[in-house]
Protein backbone atom coordinates (compact mmCIF):
# COMPACT_ATOMS: atom_id res chain seq x y z
CA UNK A 1 0.00 0.00 0.00
CA UNK A 2 1.23 3.45 -0.83
CA UNK A 3 2.43 5.42 2.08
CA UNK A 4 -0.20 8.03 1.20
CA UNK A 5 -2.93 5.47 1.84
CA UNK A 6 -1.65 4.30 5.21
CA UNK A 7 -4.13 4.86 8.05
CA UNK A 8 -3.26 7.99 10.00
CA UNK A 9 -1.87 7.29 13.44
CA UNK A 10 -2.15 9.84 16.24
CA UNK A 11 1.30 8.78 17.30
CA UNK A 12 2.81 10.31 14.16
CA UNK A 13 3.25 13.88 13.04
CA UNK A 14 2.95 16.86 15.37
CA UNK A 15 1.65 14.73 18.19
CA UNK A 16 4.98 12.95 18.36
CA UNK A 17 6.79 16.08 19.61
CA UNK A 18 3.91 18.31 20.65
CA UNK A 19 3.17 19.52 24.16
CA UNK A 20 0.02 17.28 24.46
CA UNK A 21 0.35 13.56 23.75
CA UNK A 22 -3.18 12.21 23.41
CA UNK A 23 -2.61 8.58 24.27
CA UNK A 24 0.64 8.31 22.34
CA UNK A 25 3.15 5.87 23.74
CA UNK A 26 6.47 7.46 24.46
CA UNK A 27 9.13 6.66 21.91
CA UNK A 28 11.86 7.31 24.45
CA UNK A 29 12.38 5.51 27.74
CA UNK A 30 12.77 8.82 29.60
CA UNK A 31 9.94 10.29 31.60
CA UNK A 32 8.31 13.41 30.13
CA UNK A 33 9.37 16.74 31.60
CA UNK A 34 7.71 17.78 34.88
CA UNK A 35 5.68 20.50 33.16
CA UNK A 36 4.07 17.92 30.85
CA UNK A 37 3.43 15.50 33.69
CA UNK A 38 1.68 18.33 35.58
CA UNK A 39 -0.42 19.15 32.54
CA UNK A 40 -1.33 15.51 31.99
CA UNK A 41 -2.36 15.09 35.60
CA UNK A 42 -4.52 18.20 35.43
CA UNK A 43 -6.09 17.03 32.17
CA UNK A 44 -7.30 13.86 33.85
CA UNK A 45 -9.97 15.83 35.68
CA UNK A 46 -11.28 17.63 32.55
CA UNK A 47 -13.14 14.71 30.98
CA UNK A 48 -16.57 16.02 31.95
CA UNK A 49 -16.11 19.32 30.08
CA UNK A 50 -17.21 19.95 26.48
CA UNK A 51 -14.46 19.44 23.93
CA UNK A 52 -13.78 23.15 23.27
CA UNK A 53 -13.67 23.99 27.01
CA UNK A 54 -11.46 20.98 27.71
CA UNK A 55 -9.02 22.12 25.01
CA UNK A 56 -8.91 25.66 26.42
CA UNK A 57 -8.46 24.46 30.00
CA UNK A 58 -5.70 22.10 28.90
CA UNK A 59 -3.83 24.94 27.21
CA UNK A 60 -4.15 27.00 30.39
CA UNK A 61 -2.77 24.13 32.45
CA UNK A 62 0.15 23.76 30.07
CA UNK A 63 0.92 27.47 30.40
CA UNK A 64 0.77 27.25 34.19
CA UNK A 65 3.01 24.19 34.20
CA UNK A 66 5.54 25.96 32.00
CA UNK A 67 5.54 28.92 34.34
CA UNK A 68 6.03 26.50 37.21
CA UNK A 69 9.52 26.07 35.81
CA UNK A 70 10.09 29.79 35.35
CA UNK A 71 13.30 31.12 36.75
CA UNK A 72 13.03 32.67 40.17
CA UNK A 73 15.63 35.29 40.90
CA UNK A 74 18.86 33.80 42.21
CA UNK A 75 19.90 35.53 45.49
CA UNK A 76 23.31 36.31 43.98
CA UNK A 77 21.66 38.16 41.10
CA UNK A 78 19.37 39.95 43.55
CA UNK A 79 22.35 41.15 45.60
CA UNK A 80 24.22 42.46 42.55
CA UNK A 81 21.17 44.05 40.91
CA UNK A 82 20.07 45.59 44.20
CA UNK A 83 23.49 47.14 44.81
CA UNK A 84 23.59 48.71 41.34
CA UNK A 85 20.05 50.04 41.70
CA UNK A 86 20.76 51.51 45.14
CA UNK A 87 23.90 53.35 44.01
CA UNK A 88 22.19 54.97 41.01
CA UNK A 89 19.08 55.91 42.95
CA UNK A 90 20.78 57.75 45.81
CA UNK A 91 22.80 59.95 43.45
CA UNK A 92 19.54 61.12 41.88
CA UNK A 93 17.42 61.65 44.99
CA UNK A 94 19.81 62.77 47.74
CA UNK A 95 18.86 66.51 47.84
CA UNK A 96 15.32 65.57 48.91
CA UNK A 97 16.77 63.39 51.67
CA UNK A 98 18.95 66.29 52.82
CA UNK A 99 15.99 68.69 53.05
CA UNK A 100 13.85 66.11 54.84
CA UNK A 101 16.55 65.51 57.45
CA UNK A 102 17.09 69.22 58.05
CA UNK A 103 13.37 69.83 58.61
CA UNK A 104 13.14 66.89 61.01
CA UNK A 105 16.12 68.17 63.02
CA UNK A 106 14.67 71.70 63.12
CA UNK A 107 12.95 71.69 66.50
CA UNK A 108 10.30 74.24 67.48
CA UNK A 109 12.02 74.89 70.80
CA UNK A 110 15.14 76.32 69.15
CA UNK A 111 13.14 78.21 67.46
CA UNK A 112 12.92 76.68 63.96
CA UNK A 113 15.43 77.93 61.46
CA UNK A 114 13.49 77.04 58.31
CA UNK A 115 10.01 78.18 57.29
CA UNK A 116 9.54 75.31 54.87
CA UNK A 117 11.06 73.26 52.07
CA UNK A 118 11.83 76.19 49.77
CA UNK A 119 13.38 78.21 52.60
CA UNK A 120 15.57 75.26 53.60
CA UNK A 121 16.84 74.87 50.03
CA UNK A 122 17.38 78.62 49.67
CA UNK A 123 19.36 79.05 52.90
CA UNK A 124 21.44 75.94 52.25
CA UNK A 125 22.44 77.14 48.79
CA UNK A 126 23.17 80.64 50.14
CA UNK A 127 25.42 79.35 52.89
CA UNK A 128 27.08 76.38 51.18
CA UNK A 129 26.28 76.54 47.47
CA UNK A 130 24.62 73.75 45.51
CA UNK A 131 27.12 71.31 46.93
CA UNK A 132 25.53 71.92 50.33
CA UNK A 133 22.47 69.94 49.21
CA UNK A 134 24.76 66.94 48.82
CA UNK A 135 26.39 67.14 52.25
CA UNK A 136 26.35 63.63 53.71
CA UNK A 137 25.92 61.99 50.28
CA UNK A 138 29.07 59.93 50.70
CA UNK A 139 27.75 58.21 53.82
CA UNK A 140 24.54 57.29 52.02
CA UNK A 141 26.32 56.31 48.81
CA UNK A 142 28.68 53.99 50.66
CA UNK A 143 25.67 52.56 52.46
CA UNK A 144 23.00 52.52 49.74
CA UNK A 145 24.81 49.95 47.62
CA UNK A 146 25.06 47.30 50.38
CA UNK A 147 21.64 48.34 51.77
CA UNK A 148 19.79 47.58 48.54
CA UNK A 149 21.93 44.48 48.02
CA UNK A 150 20.98 43.12 51.46
CA UNK A 151 17.32 44.13 50.98
CA UNK A 152 16.73 42.38 47.67
CA UNK A 153 19.03 39.46 48.43
CA UNK A 154 17.25 38.75 51.72
CA UNK A 155 13.83 39.17 50.13
CA UNK A 156 14.62 36.66 47.39
CA UNK A 157 16.13 34.16 49.83
CA UNK A 158 13.03 34.35 52.02
CA UNK A 159 10.44 34.46 49.24
CA UNK A 160 11.77 31.79 46.85
CA UNK A 161 10.75 28.82 49.07
CA UNK A 162 7.33 30.43 49.64
CA UNK A 163 6.32 30.76 45.99
CA UNK A 164 3.68 28.46 44.53
CA UNK A 165 4.03 26.19 41.48
CA UNK A 166 3.60 29.14 39.11
CA UNK A 167 6.29 31.21 40.82
CA UNK A 168 3.68 33.48 42.40
CA UNK A 169 4.07 34.95 45.89
CA UNK A 170 0.88 35.68 47.78
CA UNK A 171 0.39 39.05 49.43
CA UNK A 172 0.61 37.92 53.05
CA UNK A 173 3.91 36.16 52.47
CA UNK A 174 5.29 39.18 50.63
CA UNK A 175 4.54 41.23 53.76
CA UNK A 176 6.48 38.77 55.93
CA UNK A 177 9.40 38.60 53.49
CA UNK A 178 9.51 42.39 53.22
CA UNK A 179 9.59 42.67 57.02
CA UNK A 180 12.51 40.25 57.16
CA UNK A 181 14.37 42.14 54.43
CA UNK A 182 13.84 45.44 56.26
CA UNK A 183 15.11 44.12 59.58
CA UNK A 184 18.20 42.61 57.93
CA UNK A 185 19.13 45.83 56.16
CA UNK A 186 18.47 47.88 59.32
CA UNK A 187 20.87 45.87 61.46
CA UNK A 188 23.59 45.23 58.90
CA UNK A 189 23.69 48.55 57.01
CA UNK A 190 21.03 51.19 57.60
CA UNK A 191 21.52 52.04 61.26
CA UNK A 192 25.24 52.92 61.10
CA UNK A 193 24.80 54.55 57.69
CA UNK A 194 21.85 56.70 58.81
CA UNK A 195 23.58 57.67 62.07
CA UNK A 196 26.62 58.96 60.17
CA UNK A 197 24.44 60.77 57.63
CA UNK A 198 22.33 62.52 60.29
CA UNK A 199 25.37 63.52 62.35
CA UNK A 200 27.12 64.99 59.32
CA UNK A 201 24.05 66.92 58.18
CA UNK A 202 23.44 68.13 61.75
CA UNK A 203 27.11 69.13 62.05
CA UNK A 204 26.72 71.40 59.03
CA UNK A 205 24.17 73.46 60.97
CA UNK A 206 26.74 74.20 63.69
CA UNK A 207 28.56 77.54 63.79
CA UNK A 208 31.85 75.63 63.65
CA UNK A 209 31.42 72.36 61.73
CA UNK A 210 33.78 69.70 63.06
CA UNK A 211 33.74 67.09 60.32
CA UNK A 212 35.87 67.77 57.24
CA UNK A 213 34.48 64.84 55.28
CA UNK A 214 33.05 61.37 55.49
CA UNK A 215 36.13 59.49 56.69
CA UNK A 216 37.11 62.25 59.10
CA UNK A 217 33.57 62.27 60.49
CA UNK A 218 33.54 58.48 60.91
CA UNK A 219 36.91 58.45 62.64
CA UNK A 220 35.87 61.26 65.03
CA UNK A 221 32.55 59.63 65.92
CA UNK A 222 34.16 56.24 66.58
CA UNK A 223 37.04 57.83 68.52
CA UNK A 224 34.66 59.71 70.82
CA UNK A 225 31.74 57.30 71.09
CA UNK A 226 33.06 53.95 69.94
CA UNK A 227 31.29 51.67 67.47
CA UNK A 228 28.12 52.13 69.54
CA UNK A 229 28.14 55.71 68.36
CA UNK A 230 27.22 54.49 64.89
CA UNK A 231 24.32 52.41 66.22
CA UNK A 232 22.25 55.11 67.87
CA UNK A 233 18.52 54.68 67.37
CA UNK A 234 18.81 50.98 66.45
CA UNK A 235 15.35 50.14 67.80
CA UNK A 236 13.72 52.98 65.88
CA UNK A 237 15.68 52.06 62.75
CA UNK A 238 14.61 48.40 62.91
CA UNK A 239 10.99 49.44 63.39
CA UNK A 240 11.22 51.96 60.56
CA UNK A 241 13.01 49.74 58.03
CA UNK A 242 11.01 46.65 58.90
CA UNK A 243 7.70 48.46 58.42
CA UNK A 244 9.10 50.28 55.36
CA UNK A 245 9.95 47.18 53.40
CA UNK A 246 6.95 45.21 54.66
CA UNK A 247 4.64 47.91 53.28
CA UNK A 248 6.60 48.44 50.06
CA UNK A 249 6.98 44.80 49.07
CA UNK A 250 3.38 44.08 50.09
CA UNK A 251 1.95 46.90 47.96
CA UNK A 252 4.30 46.17 45.07
CA UNK A 253 3.43 42.46 45.11
CA UNK A 254 -0.28 43.25 45.44
CA UNK A 255 -0.20 45.52 42.39
CA UNK A 256 2.00 43.10 40.42
CA UNK A 257 -0.36 40.18 41.07
CA UNK A 258 -3.34 42.33 40.13
CA UNK A 259 -1.68 43.48 36.90
CA UNK A 260 -0.60 40.01 35.79
CA UNK A 261 -3.90 38.38 36.74
CA UNK A 262 -4.04 34.77 35.55
CA UNK A 263 -0.90 35.10 33.42
CA UNK A 264 2.19 35.12 35.68
CA UNK A 265 4.40 35.39 32.57
CA UNK A 266 2.96 38.74 31.53
CA UNK A 267 5.78 41.26 31.16
CA UNK A 268 5.61 44.54 33.07
CA UNK A 269 6.72 47.64 31.20
CA UNK A 270 9.26 49.75 33.13
CA UNK A 271 6.74 52.62 33.28
CA UNK A 272 4.21 50.32 34.96
CA UNK A 273 6.89 49.12 37.38
CA UNK A 274 7.78 52.75 38.18
CA UNK A 275 4.14 53.66 38.85
CA UNK A 276 3.65 50.67 41.14
CA UNK A 277 6.95 51.44 42.91
CA UNK A 278 5.95 55.07 43.50
CA UNK A 279 2.62 53.92 44.93
CA UNK A 280 4.38 51.49 47.25
CA UNK A 281 6.77 54.24 48.34
CA UNK A 282 3.93 56.65 49.11
CA UNK A 283 2.17 54.00 51.20
CA UNK A 284 5.30 53.47 53.29
CA UNK A 285 5.75 57.23 53.85
CA UNK A 286 2.26 57.74 55.24
CA UNK A 287 2.55 54.52 57.20
CA UNK A 288 5.78 55.15 59.10
CA UNK A 289 6.94 58.78 58.98
CA UNK A 290 6.50 59.10 62.79
CA UNK A 291 9.05 56.33 63.24
CA UNK A 292 11.36 58.10 60.81
CA UNK A 293 11.16 61.34 62.82
CA UNK A 294 11.97 59.53 66.08
CA UNK A 295 14.84 57.68 64.39
CA UNK A 296 16.28 60.93 63.05
CA UNK A 297 16.19 62.59 66.48
CA UNK A 298 17.80 59.56 68.11
CA UNK A 299 20.68 59.72 65.63
CA UNK A 300 21.29 63.49 65.76
CA UNK A 301 23.97 65.33 67.70
CA UNK A 302 21.42 66.07 70.45
CA UNK A 303 20.49 62.41 70.94
CA UNK A 304 21.93 62.49 74.48
CA UNK A 305 18.83 64.43 75.56
CA UNK A 306 16.71 61.30 75.19
CA UNK A 307 16.85 58.25 77.43
CA UNK A 308 15.63 55.89 74.73
CA UNK A 309 13.31 55.64 71.73
CA UNK A 310 10.12 55.79 73.81
CA UNK A 311 11.38 58.82 75.75
CA UNK A 312 12.24 60.56 72.49
CA UNK A 313 8.73 59.99 71.14
CA UNK A 314 7.21 61.18 74.42
CA UNK A 315 9.25 64.40 74.47
CA UNK A 316 8.39 65.19 70.85
CA UNK A 317 4.70 64.73 71.63
CA UNK A 318 4.92 66.77 74.85
CA UNK A 319 6.90 69.74 73.57
CA UNK A 320 6.01 69.90 69.87
CA UNK A 321 2.63 68.23 69.51
CA UNK A 322 1.50 65.29 67.35
CA UNK A 323 2.03 67.21 64.10
CA UNK A 324 5.79 67.09 64.76
CA UNK A 325 5.73 63.37 63.96
CA UNK A 326 5.00 64.29 60.36
CA UNK A 327 7.77 66.83 59.88
CA UNK A 328 9.50 66.40 56.56
CA UNK A 329 6.63 64.33 55.13
CA UNK A 330 6.43 66.27 51.84
CA UNK A 331 10.14 66.11 50.94
CA UNK A 332 10.25 62.52 52.16
CA UNK A 333 7.25 61.70 50.00
CA UNK A 334 8.96 63.09 46.92
CA UNK A 335 12.22 61.38 47.72
CA UNK A 336 10.76 57.97 48.63
CA UNK A 337 8.34 57.76 45.70
CA UNK A 338 11.17 58.56 43.32
CA UNK A 339 13.54 56.27 45.24
CA UNK A 340 11.29 53.20 45.21
CA UNK A 341 10.21 53.72 41.60
CA UNK A 342 13.82 54.03 40.39
CA UNK A 343 15.09 51.13 42.48
CA UNK A 344 12.41 48.67 41.35
CA UNK A 345 12.78 49.64 37.68
CA UNK A 346 16.59 49.41 37.70
CA UNK A 347 16.49 46.21 39.75
CA UNK A 348 14.09 44.48 37.34
CA UNK A 349 16.05 45.58 34.27
CA UNK A 350 19.42 44.54 35.73
CA UNK A 351 18.00 41.14 36.69
CA UNK A 352 16.82 40.66 33.08
CA UNK A 353 20.31 41.54 31.86
CA UNK A 354 21.94 39.18 34.35
CA UNK A 355 19.63 36.36 33.28
CA UNK A 356 21.15 36.61 29.80
CA UNK A 357 24.78 36.49 30.93
CA UNK A 358 24.59 34.56 34.22
CA UNK A 359 22.88 31.22 33.79
CA UNK A 360 21.43 29.77 36.99
CA UNK A 361 18.82 27.14 37.80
Amino acid sequence: MSSLLKPFSVCEGPCESGGVRRGCPSSAPDQPPPSRRLAAAAAAGLGSLPAHQRSYALRRNLAAAAVGGRKITHPGKAILAGGIAGGIEICITFPTEYVKTQLQLDERANPPRYRGIGDCVKLTVQDHGLRGLYRGLSSLLYGSIPKSAVRFGTFEMLSNPMRDATGRLDNTRSLVCGLGAGIAEAVLVVCPMETLKVKMIHDQCSLRPRYRGFFHGVSEIIREQGVRGTYQGLTATVLKQGSNQAIRFYVMNLLRNWYKGDDPRREMHPIVTAMFGATAGAASVFGNTPLDVVKTRMQGLEAHRYKNTVDCAFQILKHEGPQAFYKGTVPRLGRVCLDVAIVFVIYEEVVKLLNNVWKTQ
